[in-house]
């Protein structure tokens, strides 16, 4: 099975959807002997955060010399970003032996009414890896939710992670924080531990305490006292972490709390006895990567790129950008889900951005060039729907000078599909 062929085979489940649930993905799981059950993992849920946390739970594990598998959703450029060991993502040959091997067991069962999600595939495909691999440990992000979220198939991790939680898949999850926070602490599994990330907003903490308390986990609230912020510029940020001088190659206030929120599982990790000095910590921090979340893809000219896709996101990204980039005109390229709380994200944009130029993610999902203008428009912002990525880019980069900075913002499936575009236009000038 050629690596265009196991891709295909994967996406021709796309059409059923999501359906939470855990019985398909364990009865899949036990036609391949339960290779999660070899495993031990860091179980991370939250709205946003989970990314950046697990890019720098697992880089610190590396350095450790722990082969660390990652588990992510979504991809931004390359379908095998999904399923990393120690850095490096799956090779293609290797998605495509897995496909072949698990795929007849998903016909199987197509064949008596169960039907395996695209998800579900994908998380059975990175266990069974995972356990080929022997990896030590799994650092495994969840893809929606948390209680029914395929993913949960695992037993009591190491340690269980909340981020920050707001409102996102509304839908899906319920429509306050409390029903929310209810979905993500469905991985806060009996007699474990929890760490929960800073300055949670106090309904949501409702519910992870007494979640936590209901399992009998022990709780530890990750504390930003443990950090000193030493210098904060578009390159990174500087800390001091218990006398160690730690530097985080992602910026914006929202990414000190989760670099503390990382830095609390490592602490727990190392009360189990797990062997992490600080030489690994400090090589950790500054060797994470997380594409599209703040991300510096060219100085000059200046030009910034974030998947930020939900209000708490986009405030985060307009503080950031406020903070960082104050003193250049911003000019930007957006693209939104409709799915999305669309309104709300783009509300934060406010008085922000000089010039807007939409267009349509690469996504069934996606909103309408033109609609994302009006919404644009309603803040009073002066945004022009264009036809694809290479029109927005032409735009955009024709009104780039040393004065001003380009944004691209607005969705995963956008950054995902610009990225590489940007990138080869900036090694061809």
């Amino acid at each position: 099975m050629t690596y265009e062929e196991a891709l295909k085979k994967i996406e021709s489940l796309l059409r059923f959807g999501s359906k939470p649930g855990l019985d398909r993905v364990q009865k899949l799981l036990s036609l391949l002997g339960n290779p999660q059950d070899k495993l031990k993992f860091i179980h991370v849920a939250g709205t946003n955060g989970k990314g950046s946390t697990c890019a720098l739970v697992a880089s610190v594990l590396k350095k450790s010399q722990y082969k660390t598998g990652l588990f992510i959703s979504p991809f931004v450029t390359d379908f095998c970003e999904r399923m990393q060991i120690n850095g490096e993502m799956i090779g293609h040959e290797e998605l495509s032996a897995l496909v072949e091997k698990i795929f007849p067991l998903v016909e199987q069962m197509a064949a008596n009414g169960e039907i395996i999600t695209e998800f579900e595939l994908i998380t059975a495909l990175a266990m069974e890896w995972f356990a080929q691999e022997q990896c030590d440990v799994v650092v495994l992000e969840v893809g929606l939710g948390g209680r029914l979220d395929a993913t949960n198939v695992i037993s009591t991790p190491l340690v269980s992670v909340i981020t920050s939680i707001s409102l996102d898949h509304t839908a899906i999850l319920g429509d306050t924080l409390a029903k929310i926070a209810y979905e993500k602490c469905g991985i806060i599994k009996d007699n474990g531990v929890t760490v929960c990330y800073p300055g949670q907003n106090p309904e949501a903490l409702a519910v992870i305490r007494s979640t936590a308390e209901e399992r009998k986990n022990r709780l530890v609230i990750a504390d930003t006292d443990s950090v000193e912020v030493l210098s904060m510029n578009i390159s990174g940020t500087g800390l001091e972490y218990r006398g160690l001088l730690v530097s985080l190659p992602f910026i914006g206030e929202h990414q000190i709390k989760n670099a503390v929120t990382a830095l609390a599982v490592i602490e727990e990790l190392k009360k189990m006895g797990y062997h992490i000095a600080d030489h690994s910590i400090e090589a950790g921090f500054s060797s994470a990567s997380f594409p599209a979340r703040m991300e510096v893809l060219s100085a000059d000219p200046l030009i910034v790129l974030d998947g930020a896709h939900n209000p708490d996101g986009t405030a985060a990204l307009a503080g950031a950008v406020k903070k960082y980039l104050g003193n250049k005109k911003i000019i930007a390229i957006a693209g939104m889900l409709a799915d999305k709380d669309v309104s709300g994200a783009v509300g934060n944009f406010t008085g922000l951005f000089s010039r807007v130029f939409t267009l349509a993610p690469n996504s069934p999902r996606a909103l309408d060039a033109k609609a994302l203008a009006e919404k644009f428009q309603s803040i009073g912002a002066n945004a022009e729907p264009t036809e694809n990525a290479d029109a927005a880019l032409a735009k955009a980069l024709s009104l780039l000078n040393a004065d001003s900075a380009l944004l691209i913002c607005g969705s995963l499936y956008l950054a995902g599909d610009i990225r590489p575009r940007v990138l080869e236009l900036l090694h061809t000038k």
